[in-house]
């Protein structure tokens, strides 16, 4: 499986080095004496949230259930068309990996694009292969992350980016069907899906 995901496989040579792009903005209260004070919140650390790529990942029998129950109702097709034209739109600085893609330059021109829709079908067949092998994702990942890392050069932050925007996808097509429970299992998987892509990079 050596088909790119976040570039195109074939990109031209004005791509340059890589550019980061969005990086989530960071909030401080100043202290009196003008120091920042660190941010309070129910959320936890990055470490608890992501785990190291190499963490072995149990899967239940009910999240494993949840998961190939939901993915044998997805259209791929149009699923993964819609989650990488999001990704573009909302995202826009994506774009740079696309740039042989044609018209991109409009959220009318990147949704009409045949080429976007084409590689989103790709994209969310590649997430069909994590589907099957959920013991094994890293394995399964391996030579697509040495593809972007060493060849296509893209920013690891945008697998994780991706992920979000198919949840997104995910339960605006299934709305009955994407419980909490079915939300928690496919935010895991789409997590971890990330991680073995990001493996190379580590």
């Amino acid at each position: 499986m050596d088909r790119a995901l976040l570039a195109d496989p074939h990109p031209s040579p004005a791509n340059g080095p890589t550019v980061r792009g969005g990086e989530g903005l960071r909030a401080a209260d100043k202290s009196p004496q003008g120091s920042a004070a660190p941010l309070q919140g129910p959320c936890p650390p990055a470490a608890t949230r992501y785990p190291p790529p190499d963490t072995m990942v149990h899967w239940t029998a009910e999240e494993k259930q949840l998961i190939t129950g939901l993915w044998g109702k997805v259209n791929v097709e149009e699923c993964g068309a819609e989650a990488l034209a999001r990704l573009l739109i909302v995202y826009p600085w994506t774009q740079r990996f696309f740039d042989n893609f044609g018209n991109l330059s409009s959220p009318t021109a990147i949704i009409g694009n045949p080429k976007v829709r084409a590689h989103g079908k790709k994209v969310l067949t590649s997430f069909g292969d994590a589907v099957k092998n959920l013991e094994n994702l890293k394995a399964t990942y391996s030579k697509l992350s040495e593809l972007h890392c060493e060849k296509l050069h893209v920013d690891p932050e945008n697998f994780r980016l991706l992920g979000d925007i198919l949840i997104i996808v995910l339960a605006a097509h299934f709305t009955k069907d994407f419980t909490p429970e079915c939300q928690a299992a496919w935010q895991k998987l789409v997590r971890v899906v990330a991680h073995a892509l990001a493996r190379k990079y580590h």
